[in-house]
């Protein structure tokens, strides 16, 4: 870690970017090779909630191997500066581990589609059977997390 580089490990600084972070990139297990996808989600109660099709990628990796890391970040910002190895980056972010589930029953799969759309929206949503029936809904239960500042 660079000198300017700050370990955030403080509760409200972690919570304060995973609540206004917009895409989190979850980290999967492929055998022998990481795969990373950028993605939608939710944060509450030290878990992370994300919504998917019943099908694909995610869901095949997750089936094999259910470890995963999770990043966000936020106030990313460009620094320049008149040299080129002076530029940089300020942010804020967090990198975590945990086990991912596969949320199964119809009220669960609501109360974690409703940690999602808090993510992004103060509204309230119903939604539909169908909807319900035909997504995967990710709980991933954090195991350890920590924060970072940069600049």
């Amino acid at each position: 870690m660079c000198e300017k580089d700050e370990q955030k490990n403080d509760a409200a600084v972690i919570n304060d970017v995973l609540s206004r972070a917009k895409v989190c990139r979850l980290g999967l297990c492929d055998g022998r090779r990481p795969y990373v996808v950028p993605v939608c989600f939710g944060y509450a109660d030290n878990a992370l909630y994300f919504h998917t099709s019943g099908q694909g990628k995610k869901i095949d990796i997750l089936r094999r191997n259910n470890n995963v890391c999770f990043e966000a970040e936020v106030d990313c910002e460009l620094v320049e500066a008149d040299k080129a190895c002076k530029w940089d980056i300020k942010y804020k972010s967090v990198i975590g581990f945990g086990t991912a589930v596969f949320i199964d029953d119809t009220e669960s799969k609501r109360k974690g589609l409703d940690v999602l759309m808090r993510q992004y929206s103060d509204g309230s949503f119903e939604y539909s059977a169908n909807a319900i029936e035909n997504i995967a809904i990710i709980k991933v239960e954090i195991e350890s997390m920590t924060g970072k500042q940069s600049g």
